[in-house]
């Protein structure tokens, strides 16, 4: 049974876009305070309560901005590693690249801002059964920082497609990562463009079947369902979302 990141289980793991900063701040502050001790202790409750001695915050507070304790660090830990993409990203001239080195490009840029043990014990924590909703969707959403920040405007079944396929090349990415141990991390960055690809390839193809008559009248009625199908709206209402992901 597989879950839909961006259906009703994603809402258990939201809150209101009009969160008080003061809940948003004690939530980075306990971030911050959190990251010496995942290392030894990963995501935890143990972790969570240290976090919060070291970061001079009341518990009860602390149980406020993070009700899940070491999960909500977790999931605001992955939230700044997106929004350090964004700016990243932002920052980067990318007017003269092919498409594919862009999305490459960006992939990167989200994997060189993160550190590895940290994310690590975060897949732990994320592949529990009772977890494994939260981290679908932070890895879709993931997906959709980066097209968006690509200035992607699809609004039918690719908005889905483009998402679901980058979602898969990150998430296989993120595992080469982790237990890469080349120079630069040069194997990782060669296994994200040969994945890109392969996507490539399976883009090209798309194009042929649009522009191949006889496949594209065999084809008229799923391309004129796929145009049916919207995106959601997008929401910012995830611990740690500064905007749209």
């Amino acid at each position: 049974m597989t879950t839909d990141p961006t259906g009703p289980e994603a809402a258990r793991d939201s809150r209101t876009a009009a969160e008080p900063p003061t809940l948003a701040a004690t939530r980075e502050a306990l971030l911050d305070a959190a990251l010496p001790h995942v290392v030894f202790d990963g995501w935890t409750e143990p972790t969570f309560r240290a976090a919060a001695r070291d970061a001079g915050v009341d518990l009860p507070m602390a149980r406020l901005a993070c009700p899940r304790g070491g999960l909500d660090l977790a999931v605001a830990y992955h939230r700044r590693g997106d929004a350090a993409m964004r700016l990243a990203l932002a920052q980067e001239d990318l007017a003269e690249w092919r498409f594919r080195d862009r999305v490459a490009r960006a992939v990167r840029l989200r994997l060189e801002t993160a550190d590895r043990e940290a994310v690590r014990r975060g897949m732990t924590l994320f592949a529990l059964p009772q977890n494994a909703a939260t981290g679908s969707r932070l890895v879709w959403d993931t997906a959709d920082a980066i097209w968006t920040a690509l200035g992607d405007t699809a609004e039918d079944l690719n908005w889905y497609t483009k998402r679901a396929t980058l979602a898969a090349v990150y998430s296989s990415t993120v595992l080469y990562w982790l237990g890469d141990d080349s120079e630069g991390q040069a194997a990782t960055w060669a296994f994200l463009d040969r994945r890109i690809d392969n996507v490539m390839q399976i883009e090209k193809a798309k194009a042929q079947v649009r522009e191949n008559r006889l496949l594209h009248t065999l084809f008229a009625g799923p391309i004129w369902l796929a145009g049916q199908i919207k995106p959601p709206r997008r929401t910012d209402d995830l611990p740690g979302r500064e905007g749209s992901l």
